[in-house]
């Protein structure tokens, strides 16, 4: 998942915090009650699209809902209408049993740019919680309410959000004997997909850089196996370098300036580190065992990958600077594509097991394994911003002569809410 740049004008951002207890959701508790909240019909200036701001409600209730953390309160219940600058009636809110009041407007400024207003209020509380004023061109409308959604979320939970974040993917077309492979991206709820690659080059694993602008991905480009780069503002690509052997399985360090990469010389895979500033390529694994999949930990000392050197294919964790190697797997089964999360509390991974894929979290020492979702095949888990989500890949089963169907899916930390 991407956190995108933003190159939205953030005019205000007023929080008067309650003197009372503060709002807040429990992010951990996987059983927790979900809060409701209430958002209002925007009010739109004469100049603005009704269907642009309607549209912006809707992508912001879908948001929140999406997360299992918020119940959106039903729009013919409302007792009001609340016109912005204005006080609610917070008993008539108390009455339906409403937490959270969000109101909007949507109106154009002289420059021809949408400026998207917000409050969050705290029925309970009597208090206004948030306050926002975003500007954007009309054609970034959807983003705009992504944003919202965000600052919703971080408001109420304490996380950071993820509404305003892509998926880069490989999209699979055609008969199961002859796939083409394209790489994709497209918002986090699946809107705006595009096609980053042609139909001609095979191609696989990508992942984001930290500054979310580039894209590592492995390549077929004239039938040789190469890692290359994309960046998204120009389109341009380019090969990271001659490592001479296929390699594959890219991820950036945490500060952007390391690629990992699995390199496969005289039959044996290992994990080596190439610097983008200095083309330099250091080897981090050794042995005679298969070693790939690397994932950095986010302070960049240590890296995870999974090795079939205690003879079945597990996870171990390497320390970048003694060179140290810890398996941290014990488990039934293999264990696979290690993915370490932004807040470096969880390491995520794919399970087989009994003819079955499984996908689950555990802490970095590869304690407290929770299994988050299982199915005929599944794997590649990667995080969200903030840590509380994952999305991955699964396949159904084939069955009775059907085309296998693929999917991206996602699930919470606590296994709910796919």
């Amino acid at each position: 998942m991407l956190k995108k740049m933003l190159s939205f004008l953030v005019l205000a951002a007023v929080v008067i915090l309650p003197a009372n207890a503060e709002l807040k959701v429990d992010i951990v508790a996987g059983a927790a009650r979900p809060i409701s909240i209430a958002v209002q019909k925007f009010e739109v200036a004469d100049n603005v699209r009704a269907k642009d701001a309607a549209m912006m409600r809707e992508v912001v209730e879908k948001d929140l809902k999406s997360t299992g953390l918020f119940r959106i309160v039903n729009h013919n219940a409302f007792p009001e209408y609340v016109k912005m600058h204005e006080m609610p009636e917070f008993k008539l809110w108390d009455a339906i049993k409403t937490q959270v009041l969000v109101q909007s407007k949507l109106s154009m400024d002289d420059d021809n740019m949408y400026r998207l207003e917000f409050f969050v209020w705290d029925v309970n509380g009597r208090e206004q919680i948030e306050a926002q004023s975003l500007v954007a061109s009309r054609k970034s409308a959807r983003r705009m309410a992504h944003i919202m959604a965000d600052a919703i979320y971080e408001r109420l939970t304490g996380e950071i959000g993820y509404f305003d974040t892509q998926i880069v993917f490989i999209a699979e077309t055609g008969p199961v004997q002859k796939r083409i492979k394209r790489m994709a991206i497209m918002d986090q709820d699946g809107y705006g997909m595009r096609y980053l690659s042609d139909e001609d080059t095979f191609v696989m694993s990508p992942h984001f850089s930290p500054n979310m602008q580039t894209i590592v991905f492995l390549s077929y480009y004239n039938d040789d196996p190469m890692v290359w780069s994309l960046d998204l503002d120009t389109g341009e690509q380019r090969r990271l370098g001659q490592f001479g052997g296929m390699n594959f399985a890219p991820r950036f360090s945490p500060d952007g300036t390391k690629v990992a990469i699995s390199l496969v010389k005289n039959g044996i895979t290992h994990i080596y580190e190439f610097n983008t500033e200095t083309n330099e390529l250091r080897q981090l694994t050794f042995g005679n065992s298969i070693n790939t999949s690397p994932s950095y930990s986010p302070d960049g000392k240590k890296m995870a990958f999974n090795s079939d050197r205690s003879g079945r294919q597990q996870i171990h964790v390497l320390d970048l600077e003694s060179g140290q190697v810890e398996r941290i797997t014990y488990g039934a089964g293999r264990y696979a594509t290690p993915a370490w999360s932004p807040d470096g509390q969880f390491i995520a991974f794919t399970k087989i097991a009994d003819d079955t894929f499984y996908v689950g979290i555990m802490d970095p020492r590869g304690r407290n394994e929770k299994i988050l979702a299982g199915g005929w095949f599944m794997e590649a888990p990667s995080w969200a911003p903030g840590s509380r989500r994952i999305v991955y890949y699964e396949t159904e089963k084939h069955v009775d002569g059907v085309e296998r169907i693929s999917h991206i899916r996602s699930v919470d930390i606590t296994g709910q809410n796919v």
